[in-house]
Parts: C-alpha cells; sequence; structure tokens
C-alpha cells in the first residue's frame, strides 16, 4: 500500500506542472456544474426565481439562444488568443532566457486556473443552451436562472482576462523569472537548513558495502524518508544513496548501497520509496536554480542579446543562495533517535560553486562590470558566517581562477589596475 501511495503522490506531483491539468480540472467542473443546474432547472427553480425577482430572468428563448451564443463565441475567442499568448510566452522565454526556465512557467497555476475558466464556462453555457427548449403552453419557458449564471461567469471571464494580460506581461519580465526562480531554491534551502542539525552526525564507511541497482530511469526527484526510516529499523540495516537529487539516473546503474545483503524483495520495497520523474523541479532540487540563474546569464551575454546587466542581475540572485549555502552541511544524514540510517548524496558547495563560476568565467571574463560583480560577490561571501571552513577556502580558490583568467583577456591596464585591487581586498 505504500508503494502504490507513494506512486500516486509522484504521479499527483507530475501532472500539476503539465498545462493543461487544471483546465481540464475547471472544464468536468464546469460540466457538472451545468447537469446540477439543468436538474434544479427541473426541479423548478428558475420558476421559484421569476416569482420572485422577476428582473434576473430571461423569459424569452431567442433572446436567452442569442446572448448565449453570443457570449459563448466571445469567449472562445478570448481563449484562443489566451493560448496563443502562452505559446509567444513559452517561445521567447526559451530564446531569451534558458528552456529550462519552461517548466517553471509552464505550471504557473495563476494562468492554468484562468484558461479553466474558460473552458468551464463555455463548457456550461454550451449545455444550458442546449437545454433551452420551450414549451408554448407554459408560463415559464426556458432555463432562466441558469441563462443568468452563464452571463455573470462570462463577466468573470471577462475579469480572469485582464489579469491574464496584466500576469502574462509580467511573468516574460526576466526579472520576475530570475525572483521565482530564487524564491523556489530559497524555500527549498530554507526547509533543509531546519531539518539539518548543528552537528552531523556520524556515518559508518560504506566502501565495502554492497550495491544495488535502480530499475527505473529518469530524473531523481526525492525519497519517501518516512517510509525508509521505518524499513531500516525494521530490517536493522543502513543505507546509502548515491545519486545526487535532481540527477538523471539510467536503469541498471548503482543507486544505493546496504550495509548487509538483503533479499530481491526488499531491494523492490526499499526503490519503491524512489520517486522519479521526466523533468527537473527548482522545488526538490534547489541546485537546479544555480544552473537555470547561470544559464540565464550566460544567455544574456551572448553575441545576439549582448545584456550585461541581465548578467549582473542573475549575479546577484546567485550571491544570495550562495551565502545561504554556505550555511548546509555537505552532507545529509537521516536519523531516527541517536543512530544514523541513510546517508543522502548531495552536491557539495565546491563542485557547485565550480560549476557557476566555469561559465561565468568563460563567457564575462572580458567584461569588467560582470568582472567586479563577481569579485563583489566573492567579497561578500567571504565575510559570511560557513558551516564549514573549507567554504572560504574553495571561494578564494575560485576568485584566484577568475583573476588569473581576466589577466588574460582585458589588455586596458587601468582596468586591469581595477581588477587587481578587487582581488587583493579579498586576500586581506
Amino acid at each position: 500500500m505504500k508503494s502504490l501511495y507513494n506512486k500516486f503522490i509522484s504521479f499527483i506531483n507530475t501532472i500539476q506542472g503539465k498545462i493543461a491539468f487544471y483546465p481540464t480540472l475547471f472544464s468536468i467542473i464546469g460540466f457538472s456544474f451545468a447537469m446540477t443546474m439543468l436538474y434544479l432547472e427541473k426541479e423548478g427553480i428558475s420558476a421559484f426565481v421569476l416569482e420572485h425577482i422577476p428582473q434576473l430572468v430571461i423569459n424569452n428563448a431567442d433572446t436567452a439562444k442569442t446572448l448565449l451564443s453570443f457570449l459563448t463565441g466571445g469567449i472562445i475567442s478570448i481563449m484562443v488568443f489566451s493560448f496563443s499568448m502562452v505559446m509567444v510566452l513559452l517561445n521567447q522565454a526559451s530564446s531569451n532566457f534558458s528552456p529550462r526556465v519552461l517548466p517553471g512557467l509552464i505550471s504557473n497555476r495563476n494562468h492554468q486556473f484562468v484558461l479553466g475558466i474558460y473552458l468551464a464556462t463555455i463548457l456550461y453555457n454550451t449545455f444550458t443552451l442546449v437545454g433551452i427548449n420551450p414549451q408554448e403552453n407554459d408560463k415559464y419557458q426556458l432555463p432562466g436562472f441558469s441563462v443568468l449564471i452563464g452571463i455573470i461567469l462570462t463577466v468573470v471571464c471577462l475579469g480572469a482576462f485582464l489579469y491574464f494580460i496584466h500576469s502574462i506581461s509580467q511573468s516574460i519580465q526576466v526579472n520576475n523569472i530570475l525572483d521565482t526562480i530564487y524564491k523556489k531554491a530559497k524555500t527549498r534551502l530554507e526547509y533543509l537548513l531546519e531539518k539539518e542539525s548543528e552537528i552531523p552526525p556520524n556515518f559508518p564507511d560504506s566502501s565495502d558495502w554492497k550495491s544495488y541497482y535502480s530499475s527505473e530511469t529518469g530524473y531523481f526527484q526525492n525519497i519517501a524518508v518516512a517510509n525508509l526510516v521505518s524499513i531500516c529499523k525494521e530490517e536493522d540495516i543502513q543505507l546509502k544513496i548515491l545519486p545526487i537529487q535532481g540527477l538523471f539516473v539510467l536503469e541498471g546503474v548503482p543507486i544505493i548501497q546496504v550495509s548487509k545483503d538483503i533479499k530481491d524483495e526488499l531491494v523492490k520495497k526499499i526503490l519503491s520509496n524512489f520517486n522519479f520523474a521526466k523533468g527537473e523541479f527548482v522545488e526538490d532540487n534547489y541546485a537546479l536554480a544555480f544552473k537555470q540563474i547561470t544559464e540565464i546569464g550566460m544567455k544574456a551575454m551572448s553575441p545576439g542579446i549582448n545584456d550585461p546587466g541581465t548578467a549582473i542581475s542573475t549575479i546577484d540572485y546567485l550571491t544570495e543562495l550562495f551565502a545561504m549555502r554556505l550555511k548546509k552541511n555537505d552532507q545529509t544524514i537521516i536519523t531516527s533517535g541517536e543512530a544514523s540510517l541513510i546517508a543522502v548524496s548531495t552536491t557539495n558547495f565546491k563542485e557547485l560553486v565550480y560549476q557557476v563560476m566555469v561559465s561565468y568565467r568563460t563567457y564575462c571574463k572580458h567584461d569588467l562590470s560582470c568582472i567586479q560583480k563577481l569579485f563583489i560577490m566573492f567579497k561578500y561571501l567571504l565575510i559570511q558566517e560557513a558551516h564549514l571552513p573549507e567554504y572560504h577556502d574553495v571561494l578564494l580558490a575560485e576568485a584566484k581562477l577568475l583573476y588569473e583568467d581576466t589577466q588574460k583577456s582585458i589588455t586596458n591596464s587601468t582596468d586591469l589596475r581595477r581588477i587587481e585591487a578587487l582581488y587583493q581586498k579579498l586576500l586581506k
């Protein structure tokens, strides 16, 4: 049951990132609401409203049909325009920033809600239109109250359209994209820091432990921690999870090491608590935020765009994230009481800084404004409290590499003196 539950949760997390998820859900709600209103019409709800508030009910079949047809056609036009805007947004974001930011834009729930409201209203109006079947001998001839609800929903669609135009014009701005990525990574880092103890527990050497292999292929998202802890306690074992979270895992590669030999049934039970996906999400892997922000900065420095201002903005956001990462330990150990049960492989600080800086050193070493900003970043990080003293050594080593590269790329003597002064400040 736990395995099925974990797979169900993984499935829900995956489909929530799809652009059609919430529109489909709203469509089902719209259809169900239309069926409910048709049932209430048979029970006489419109006759009741007509008797007490006649001003709110349209009691002319031709007027109702014309009005609903006009409103439905207008909403379809708005919806087509909105979907077109989404496609333009995704294409522009992919071209100007990075294809990696697309999942975050596609999964924007506010935009999905707006598209869902359109579809729900179209379905509601359509089935209400079908329900208009006047009978000449009856005083009340059509579902007038349902028509009123359709008009109200159409007004809601107009309001949603205005919000959509405002929101989509904001979401394509690079500062908002960077801020969204930063906030997701910050939330994830804060969560990890809260769960991390001040003194990391010891974990035994696993070099001689037996390895077991992955039965799936995909991006390693997360694990069901509570289930794995329970398994470790029941079976009296310890686990080391080999792939780094967010890494693409291939079927048949080592994925765990266990402190003693276990049966195939237990291996399957353990692996059922690993969640894989076909895409990467910052919510599950904060290191992806460093990669996305870096790629946006590199795209900005490409000859076709040549936007140092955006590259400088990316350095600002990276500075904040690195400052938070300084507080985190390189090793994650999951414990129960005083027992260390699970060791989780994580991206170490040295590798994280190197992967970011190698891109900036390659593409920004000729631009003095970016170089100055990078040295300011190093200066700020060096005065921050670090969880491990080696972190500051890593920063100084990367600053030295940056200094050496700029000495080879910049020929202006004034610029070189300025860079020399910035570098010397780091050494004091």
